[in-house]
């Protein structure tokens, strides 16, 4: 059998080469041995920033193989065993050699090869030697190919026995350069950017695209390393992404716009009020870190499920439904959600007890180096802001977008470097619709940040964000301007100071009527957010709130937008005053239809919250009506073995109120199920 891998297959600098099964046919195994060296012949024409010579002369030996391996199929030969056999060991041999120059040319690699110069050229040099000795033990004379062809072979032979295979000296030099760097920032010193301007030169990272590809491999790698749990180089690799950041943001000042402008818009988040129950693991409790499938659709943490079927359990925990399959599906989105989630409160996950290494890594830095490189970029960064030409401080606002992402301790170094209070300027100052997306979408990030909502409110940055709400030059800088709303409001002190600002609930409630699906999300879950205040209550419900979240419900097919509808109908719902409000429109047969067909747990647990609030603070004409939907108690039923603890207990006291009511009902004593509220019209 002969494999072929993808790239994403594997790791960098690993070779899961596999030597041809001994059933294969020569004629197979020739075929793939002739597609091997074609594809190795076509790295001659790609850019090798480090290992040119080892490269190089890699590619002209199998070159010269290849000529040999064409003439031998054109001819038909017949091939001994012995000839096999040392046709499966070049194979072999060439298998690792595909892969090696895959990495040697790997986008965004190229200083992660310079870091690792010594092992890629012991791979060049263990290769060759078994190209050497594979060609060494061939019976050359056994196979009836031109005398042309076999002095090819015995040259490639002969120059793979002699090949030099080192490290190039230009490499070693650009190699020390980097450590004096690393040295450097570790002591808290900022280097002469000379130096790496040299280095980068040398491995022909020529522009502000190309340092982002460089970073982009390296949060690749340093995220293999945890999932992996292989830390030994996830040090090294936080200080060399910390130095390509800063190479990034400080030596290349010009950035092509033309390539980014769309990349603000499409980076703009679309908030959810999420559940953190939903990322709770049904066995454990804890958040999940590494959330599977099981063959039942239900999801658990790999570490409790395991446990389970390691005692020899083969049903599933929640269901009691016995599993076709031990098979464990890993649930990638759900667990990208719970890292964001995790990420964006800024609290870790737990995991077997421990924390999550992908949040914690976050919350300090990898490395002296990475923290010092950190610092020293983002004054960097904020004297940008302050003092730089218009075009330069947009470009720092965008580096701070990039940098402040999803990583707590940089978002804590831009703050105190005082970034706030000059991207505030820049945000009331900018003219063009991009550079303000930008500002909003560095401050948005900023706010994630405990100290980023203070410093914004002190800043005096509530009445600029508000007015992009209000009259932003873009869809999307007002739908972010609505999200930084949403975690301002996450302090207390603060809902109450944004909720008393007259324009705000209005805008928000015209956002989610003329926005887009994201700019909806971020609307309702903005009003949520202000709705945690009991002060708002009465601002929301008087904008024409309910209306239009009844409109979504009627009009979206988004489960993410409809839950979160849901999530301010029940906190609207939870005042008498609201839900007199609520049962002014067609809740009560609108939201009914939502729990039965919803593919939204979340959608439906809100839903059975709605319907509970207004049975509570209604009387018994609510419940009444509830009483008449006789499908109503079997999707009541089902929340109970499907839902979260907080969507049962909901569940659990709808039907306890309506076998209460049905009770009262036949004794003629209705009055008696709730208390009685003054009364209301129920449509």
């Amino acid at each position: 059998m002969i494999r072929n891998f993808d790239q994403t297959d594997r790791r960098m600098l690993k070779f899961p080469a596999v030597h041809p099964c001994e059933a294969i046919s020569p004629e197979t195994l020739l075929n793939s041995l002739i597609n091997l060296s074609q594809n190795i012949c076509n790295y001659q024409s790609k850019l090798f920033s480090t290992q040119r010579k080892n490269a190089r002369q890699t590619i002209r030996q199998i070159g010269l193989l290849l000529l040999f391996f064409e003439e031998t199929r054109d001819l038909r030969l017949a091939l001994t065993d012995s000839v096999v056999l040392c046709f499966s060991e070049l194979h072999h041999a060439f298998q690792k050699v595909q892969f090696l120059l895959e990495d040697c040319t790997r986008e965004g690699a190229k200083l992660w090869i310079l870091i690792k110069c010594q092992v890629v050229s012991t791979q060049f040099r263990a290769l060759i030697r078994a190209i050497a000795t594979a060609l060494d033990v061939l019976p050359l004379g056994l196979i009836d190919v031109g005398v042309e062809v076999k002095e090819l072979v015995e040259l490639a032979g002969k120059q793979a026995r002699n090949a030099k295979v080192e490290v190039d000296p230009e490499d070693e030099r650009a190699l020390q350069q980097v450590f004096s760097v690393l040295d450097h920032f570790e002591k808290g010193i900022e280097p002469d950017s000379s130096f790496m301007k040299r280095v980068l030169d040398h491995l022909e990272i020529r522009n502000w695209n190309d340092c982002n590809k460089e970073i982009k491999f390296l949060e690749e790698q340093l995220d293999f390393q945890y999932s992996d749990c292989d830390e030994r180089d996830a040090p090294f690799l936080s200080s060399l992404l910390g130095l390509m950041n800063y190479c990034r943001g400080v030596i290349f000042e010009t950035w092509n716009h033309r390539s980014n402008k769309s990349d603000a818009r499409h980076s703009i988040e679309a908030l959810t009020c999420i559940n953190a129950e939903d990322f709770r693991c049904p066995i454990s409790l804890e958040l999940m870190t590494d959330p599977v499938t099981v063959s039942t659709g239900q999801t658990y943490d790999r570490s409790s499920i395991q446990r389970w079927l390691k005692a020899g359990n083969m049903t599933c925990p929640k269901t009691g439904e016995r599993m076709t399959s031990p098979e464990l599906v890993p649930n990638t989105t759900l667990r990208k959600l719970i890292q964001q989630f995790c990420t964006d409160v800024g609290v870790c996950a737990s995991s077997s007890g421990g924390q999550s290494r992908d949040i914690a890594r976050t919350i300090s830095p990898g490395s002296p180096a990475a923290a010092e490189e950190m610092k020293f970029l983002s004054r960097f960064l904020a004297r940008r802001l302050v003092f730089g030409s218009s075009e330069q401080k947009t470009k720092a606002a965008y580096e701070i977008r990039f940098l402040a992402k999803s990583n707590i301790f940089n978002r804590s170094c831009l703050i105190e470097a005082g970034t706030i209070l000059p991207l505030i300027n820049l945000l009331s100052s900018s003219l063009e619709h991009h550079a303000q997306e930008i500002a909003i979408s560095a401050l948005l990030k900023l706010s994630k940040h405990t100290s980023g909502k203070k410093e914004i409110v002190e800043s005096g940055g509530l009445k600029p964000i508000l007015a992009v709400l209000q009259r932003g030059l873009s869809l999307e800088a007002k739908q972010m301007a609505a999200a930084i709303i949403f975690y301002l409001a996450s302090v207390k002190a603060y809902r109450k100071l944004i909720g008393e600002t007259p324009e705000v609930v209005p805008t928000l409630v015209e956002l989610i009527k003329d926005g887009t699906t994201c700019g909806k999300k971020n609307g309702v879950v903005a009003i949520f957010g202000l709705l945690l205040h009991s002060g708002n209550h009465q601002r929301v419900i008087s904008s024409g709130t309910i209306p239009l979240l009844m409109d979504i419900f009627s009009s979206s097919d988004n489960d993410e937008l409809i839950a979160d509808s849901l999530a301010v109908l029940a906190a609207i719902a939870e005042s008498v005053d609201g839900t007199l409000a609520i049962l002014q429109t067609s809740a009560l047969s609108t939201i009914p239809r939502i729990l039965r067909s919803s593919a939204s747990r979340a959608a439906r647990e809100y839903s059975v919250t709605v319907l509970l609030s207004l049975c509570k603070n209604s009387g018994a004409e609510a419940i009444s009506i509830l009483a008449k939907d006789h499908s109503l108690m079997s999707s009541l039923y089902l929340l109970l073995t499907d839902g979260s603890s907080y969507g049962s207990s909901k569940a659990r006291g709808l039907i306890k109120l309506l076998h209460k009511f049905h009770e009262a009902s036949s004794s003629g004593r209705i009055a008696s199920v709730v208390p009685r509220e003054r009364p209301v019209h129920v449509w």
